[in-house]
């Protein structure tokens, strides 16, 4: 291809006298001749694109997200690849602001200040501003460096109505052992910048009524986000492929959730003080997260077996075990039925909190760091669905899945007493997925 016949044409041979001209007219015709047929054989390489659209709609009119992508990869030349991405979210519905239920009713500020919600007696507070919209792009390009050895570049791209990200990426393979074997090696390099609508709340600062100065400091702040994967594929035998990798992150910035909220108690009794009741969250600007992935495929004679463990520590002190297991049953030549089940378990962070104490607050000894959000609390889910898949003419196909996730978590956490015993902090939680795709040769 062009770029190594380019690599023949050495620039110290050039200047050499005793190179004659019509050796570096040959060595310029290859590389020239090399460039059509790269050409060529783009062209006679279709686009491979994959369509999808994906609804997801949790129980209570909590949220609901619907989710087009499109990604599309083609061939340039011999195993140079291009992979384009296109994933549109668009979001809405309520999610737990972190506030506990009272006997009596909630008023809340909205984010902007300007505005103001209502909870009724006895129900989870949920703030019903959320909605977005995500555009993520991405492309990669990978290529064999030699033989055996194979590289992948990319860059993303995400912007939401307050959040913006841009990553770019690297990833190794080299394959040994009769190509039995294959070590991998990448690195993304990632920063985000958040302009939350309201600015970003004072840590532990009063939510303020309606109309009020509420207490907020910049308007916009940024992370950074390092992330390391090392992995080794391992044919075992004509039947088996094994998976394993490793993978480190590091996050540094702001990582606090600028909209989340905890309620302040009495210390006898439970009950919500009766001024200031509501404090912004606060969590380190610094997190380091690892984890081990293993997996297993295994063919039968006509279907497939994948089963997968996933085991995650960070030092925010949450433990995660992940399981997957699927069945590809082949019951036909073109069309295939695939069942899933995935379990997911989880730790609590170290400084999750349910609420904050009255006399933490007039003594000045809160914790550094408090947080209330669910997805910071111990919790599991399960998640149950099938998968079908039709193989058509002139190398189409579409599929369907239906998924049913079930959540829950400790409805009565530690530190809960008096009052807020009586009601269920983290009730279960049911949302239905419903995905269709198509593909296709363009």
């Amino acid at each position: 291809m062009l770029q190594h016949a380019i690599e023949d044409i050495k620039l110290e041979d050039i200047k050499q006298p005793n190179i004659k001209p019509k050796e570096i007219k040959k060595a310029l015709k290859m590389a020239v001749m090399s460039l059509f047929s790269a050409s060529a054989y783009a062209a006679d390489n279709p686009w491979q694109v994959e369509t999808s659209g994906l609804l997801y709609s949790e129980s209570d009119s909590r949220v609901s997200a619907v989710e087009p992508v499109v990604s599309a990869r083609k061939e340039f030349a011999d195993e140079h690849y291009l992979n384009l991405k296109l994933v549109v979210d668009a979001l809405t519905g309520a999610t737990p602001s972190g506030a506990l239920p009272s006997n009596s009713v909630q008023t809340f500020t909205r984010p902007s200040g300007n505005g103001s919600y209502i909870i009724q007696p006895g129900e989870l507070p949920l703030d019903n501003t959320f909605h977005d919209t995500r555009v993520a792009l991405s492309a990669n390009w990978e290529q064999p460096l030699s033989d055996r050895l194979r590289g992948q570049t990319g860059v993303n791209f995400s912007q939401e109505y307050d959040f913006t990200s841009l990553g770019v990426s690297g990833n190794l393979a080299r394959d040994f052992n009769d190509r039995n074997t294959t070590l991998s090696a990448g690195i993304n390099l990632e920063n985000d910048w958040i302009k939350p609508e309201g600015d970003i709340p004072t840590p532990f600062a009063a939510m303020q009524p309606e109309g009020a100065v509420q207490a907020r400091g910049d308007s916009s702040d940024s992370k950074t986000v390092v992330d390391f994967l090392f992995g080794v594929t391992q044919v075992i035998n004509a039947r088996t492929v094994m998976q394993l990798s490793y993978s480190i992150s590091q996050a540094d910035g702001y990582l606090t959730d600028p909209f989340k909220i905890l309620s302040v108690v009495d210390d006898a009794t439970g009950d919500l003080v009766t001024t200031d009741a509501y404090r912004f969250e606060n969590r380190p600007d610094k997190r380091s997260k690892q984890s081990l992935y293993w997996q297993t495929n295994y063919r039968l004679d006509r279907d497939r077996i994948s089963f997968s463990y996933r085991y995650f520590w960070d030092d925010w002190d949450i433990k995660s075990h992940t399981l997957d297991l699927s069945y590809r049953w082949n019951f036909a030549e073109n069309q295939f039925i695939e069942p899933e089940l995935r379990y997911y378990q989880q730790t609590q962070a170290e400084f999750y909190e349910p609420l904050l104490l009255a006399s933490d607050l007039l003594n000045d000894t809160l914790p550094e760091f408090a947080s209330a959000d669910q997805r910071l609390a111990e919790f599991n889910a399960v998640t149950v669905g099938v998968k079908y898949q039709r193989q058509l003419a002139n190398n189409q196909h579409w599929n369907a899945r239906l998924a049913m996730y079930q959540q829950s978590g400790e409805g009565s956490p530690d530190g809960v007493f008096g009052s807020n015993a009586q009601f269920d902090l983290f009730p279960s939680l049911t949302a239905v997925i419903a995905q269709v795709g198509y593909g296709f040769e363009w």
